[in-house]
């Protein structure tokens, strides 16, 4: 049997006979020729049935295929330049591993539900395929940026004893004999990290029990979290623009094709370079008041007030000193301003919102166990952490970014839900 090849490779082989093992994405016949576009996870090709070419039976046989049919196709690579890959195959011999009858997803349209209640098979489309492989090449550019800056790769629990980012979206679990929970984030062991190794990142899930049915909130999410020992704000938001200028670049370097198949706009992304402009929270809430919101100091943003703010910027806009009472516990008060913190997120453009958080962590002892009281936290389950400041505390910052609302800035996505391959949401665990 002839060499069996990816069809992202058959342009090695012109004029040889090749074997592709693969699926039926579509079909069509004129007279005495079967078209089958034949998909094997590395890219589609036609391939050419011409009944001169082939046996009656499997002529016949190529004329009754059912989309994803799974099947084995020999014969000639040849060059055409009206292919999207620049090669078809003529095919000598076809044989099918399995029928697939009765295709559920077909050509015409469908709704979104019906979509996820078929994730299982909806990630066979071109659509999914273009976005999971950026997915795909977001993920190895966030590692290969820290993996070639001298960070060290630590990876955090899953199973935590008590609360990150708040105790109101914590999922429990029941341990043998105890209550533990799915990590809200790898944030505070990353700490411990930096104290070790001086620069670490985690890279894994997340969960959030938020009763949210926003097209930004996933209740499942993947997240990259530095941390860097001797960091302050200022070092922490140089550190994440130039970490997003170099993963936007990366991307559309490399998946131009599929981000192509999505309509993106590649000029706006490419006008993701540093310095990214930076305003205060006050700045934030000036701004939106000009724009004729009615909202006070003190308010949070939500999705309505991120993007008016994003509108006002041809790039991501980094929005610093948020008020205290807004943040989490570990986050440093400004010593200049305490009712602010010295924290900051980054806002993608486009009306995306926030793609990264983070900021400069409480070092000192005293103040972060008043602030775990404060907060109504259990101080046994945080003893380790006060640990940190115990025994070489030093000033120390990091930041937090969610895989899938990148890809969804990056793919230009109108929802979260796309930007991962099965997404758990409020009302959604299949399949």
């Amino acid at each position: 049997m002839p060499q069996w090849v990816y069809i992202s490779d058959v342009g090695k082989y012109e004029g040889q006979e090749v074997t592709l093992k693969g699926w039926l994405y579509n079909k069509r016949s004129s007279g005495k020729l079967h078209f089958l576009q034949i998909r094997d996870g590395s890219g589609t090709i036609q391939s050419v049935v011409f009944k001169g070419d082939v046996s009656p039976e499997v002529f016949q046989l190529a004329d009754h295929l059912p989309q994803e049919s799974s099947l084995t196709v020999t014969g000639t690579v040849r060059a055409d330049a009206r292919s999207p890959i620049g090669f078809e195959v003529s095919v000598k011999h076809l044989e099918v591993n399995q029928i697939a009858h009765d295709y559920p997803i077909t050509p015409k349209e469908h709704g979104v539900a019906f979509l996820l209640d078929h994730r299982h098979l909806w990630l066979r489309s071109a659509r999914q395929h273009a976005i999971l492989r950026v997915r795909s090449e977001v993920i190895k550019a966030c590692r290969d940026y820290f993996d070639n800056n001298g960070f060290t790769l630590l990876d955090a629990p899953i199973f935590t004893p008590a609360a990150c980012e708040g105790t109101t979206t914590l999922f429990p679990v029941d341990y043998f004999d105890n209550t533990v929970y799915l990590t809200q984030s790898g944030q505070l062991y990353m700490e411990a990290g930096a104290m070790a190794f001086g620069k670490v990142y985690c890279f894994g899930p997340t969960f959030r029990a938020e009763k949210s049915k926003t097209r930004r909130h996933l209740t499942e999410f993947w997240m990259i979290e530095p941390e860097v020992a001797y960091c302050d704000l200022n070092g922490d938001m140089d550190l994440a623009e130039d970490f997003i200028e170099y993963v936007v670049q990366r991307v559309i370097t490399t998946r131009q094709k599929e981000l192509a198949s999505l309509e993106r706009d590649l000029a706006k992304l490419a006008n993701v370079k540093k310095p990214f402009p930076r305003i205060s929270y006050g700045d934030a809430i000036e701004l939106l008041q000009k724009k004729g919101v009615e909202i006070q100091w003190g308010a949070d943003f939500g999705g309505d007030e991120e993007t008016l703010i994003s509108e006002s910027f041809d790039r991501p806009v980094i929005i610093h000193r948020y008020p205290t009472e807004n943040k989490a516990f570990y986050m440093k008060a400004d010593p200049e301003n305490p009712r602010v913190a010295l924290c900051m997120d980054v806002l993608g453009p486009e009306g995306y919102g926030e793609i990264i958080g983070g900021g400069q962590r409480e070092d000192d002892l005293a103040m972060l166990e008043k602030k775990v009281r404060d907060h109504g936290l259990p101080e046994q389950a945080f003893s380790w952490y006060l640990d940190l400041r115990r025994y070489g505390s030093v000033p120390h910052a990091g930041f937090g970014m969610g895989i899938e609302r990148m890809v969804s800035w990056v793919c230009g996505l109108h929802h979260v839900r796309e930007a991962i391959p099965f997404p758990r949401m409020l009302e959604r665990v299949t399949p």
